[in-house]
């Protein structure tokens, strides 16, 4: 039997929650659906007898994302709709081809959480039919309707072995670049045709910067706990190792949802993450940590004219001051990029969902000049690396005998384990959902 919907996603920590709520909601309708990570291995069903009526995927930019995400997962399919995880950009992205979709993917149904994204990529040749705003699914969460969802602060301060009695302060950091070697920059800048060598460099500077604050900070205040709250891409850092073992009262914590120690924290920071979008949502307010300046081409035009600290005596003065301080965002920016309506968001979704699954293709992604193609040793090299992760077996542990092949497939490796739930993990979180959701 046919799957309606197949939900692609990349990170865990960025997506999975809300698109466990998106499944509960379209199952809840009657539809069947399934979620993938994109480095899953491929699984021929999809491409037969449960080949899904819509892919729904994490991002959509040009041609070759649609032949990767699209054709290598599940053939021919002209209903693509993209959660476009991607939103919050700088004034130089907004600008540029990268962000705003370039070949067949215009073609696909790029939803948008807000109307300045959708203003931006009409004025930037979509149809308005192809980019609908449905407002951020992320966000529900911290609605009325799912109140008692997060645990209070005495419950997660017990759970991760802090003290409830204890101001808890939350970092939320967006140093994503600064954990990257020089030739992942490379690469990466490669791909994007945008040289990030010098944005990388902001990166490891703000970040040892803004730990010597906090080292400062927390040595002369026992009596704080700080909760650094990393990036998804933010990994293998010994800068943060060595602090947490030098500081017991600094904690690198990723387990919980950012939402989660947002409703929690008694005081937040930050530096430049979307989730102070979530942060306003959630009915509080925070502090912008900006050490050195950002690169206007790399800042989030959300931050345009935001107020920010920029040296440790201004910073120790707001981390000992009340959290009173007013928004550093005004309400029309974050509204404007961050729809607020009545209607939940992820029943706005849904009802998109609906509509492109039971009417005929908006438009024809795969038509063209687009030619799929399929990549037959990415198909093998998934199947391979996943064997290896199964055992547990490092690909790194070859490079003696085969560098190259121990290069890539480590790297994948990498990227399959960062991004790993367990079945278990998986249920406990549809379990806890699906409470909320009819």
């Amino acid at each position: 039997m046919a799957l309606d919907f197949l939900i692609l996603y990349e990170h865990v920590v960025r997506e999975y929650e809300s698109i466990l709520l998106l499944k509960a909601e379209l199952a809840r309708r009657g539809y069947t659906v399934e979620l993938r990570q994109l480095l899953d291995r491929k699984k021929l069903k999809y491409f037969t007898l449960k080949k899904p009526k819509v892919l729904v995927s994490s991002c959509m930019y040009d041609d070759e994302a649609i032949n990767s995400h699209v054709y290598n997962n599940i053939g021919v399919c002209n209903k693509v709709v993209n959660l476009h995880w991607e939103q919050m950009l700088s004034d130089t992205q907004e600008e540029g081809a990268w962000f705003n979709f370039g070949g067949n993917a215009k073609k696909c149904v790029q939803t948008c959480w807000g109307k300045r994204t959708q203003q931006r990529l009409v004025a930037h040749g979509m149809q308005e039919k192809n980019c609908p705003v449905t407002g951020a699914v992320m966000m529900d969460f911290l609605r009325p309707e799912f109140r008692g969802y997060f645990k209070d602060k005495a419950a997660l301060c017990r759970e991760h072995g802090l003290d409830p009695d204890k101001k808890l302060m939350l970092y939320i950091s967006s140093f994503g670049y600064a954990s990257m070697t020089e030739q992942e920059v490379k690469e990466l800048s490669d791909m994007a045709g945008e040289d990030f060598t010098g944005f990388a460099g902001t990166n490891r500077t703000s970040m040892e910067q803004t730990l010597a604050w906090f080292d400062q900070y927390l040595a002369g205040h026992p009596e704080v706990q700080l909760v650094y709250r990393r990036h998804p891409s933010e990994w293998n850092s010994p800068a943060l190792e060595a602090l947490a073992q030098k500081r017991p009262n600094f904690r690198v914590i990723f387990a919980d949802s950012v939402k989660q120690w947002i409703v929690a924290a008694d005081q937040i920071f930050i530096w430049m993450s979307t989730a102070i979008a979530e942060v306003y949502f959630a009915g509080k307010s925070c502090r912008i940590l900006r050490p050195v300046p950002i690169e206007h081409e790399y800042d989030p035009v959300i931050y345009k004219g935001a107020d920010h600290i920029t040296d440790y005596a201004a910073f120790a003065a707001a981390a000992d001051a009340p959290d009173s301080a007013p928004f550093p965002i005004a309400k029309e920016v974050i509204e404007g990029y961050f729809d607020r309506s009545d209607t939940p968001a992820y029943v706005r979704m849904a009802d998109l969902l609906e509509d492109v699954y039971k009417n005929p293709p908006r438009d024809q992604p795969f038509s063209p000049p687009f030619r799929p193609h399929f990549n037959l040793l990415k198909f093998c090299a998934l199947i391979g690396v996943h064997m290896m992760y199964a055992v547990k077996f490092d690909p790194a542990r070859l490079a003696g005998v085969a560098p190259g092949f121990a290069d890539m497939a480590s790297r994948i490796y990498g990227y399959i384990d960062k991004a790993h739930i367990s079945k278990e993990e998986a249920r406990a979180m549809e379990e806890k959902i699906a409470r909320f959701v009819g």
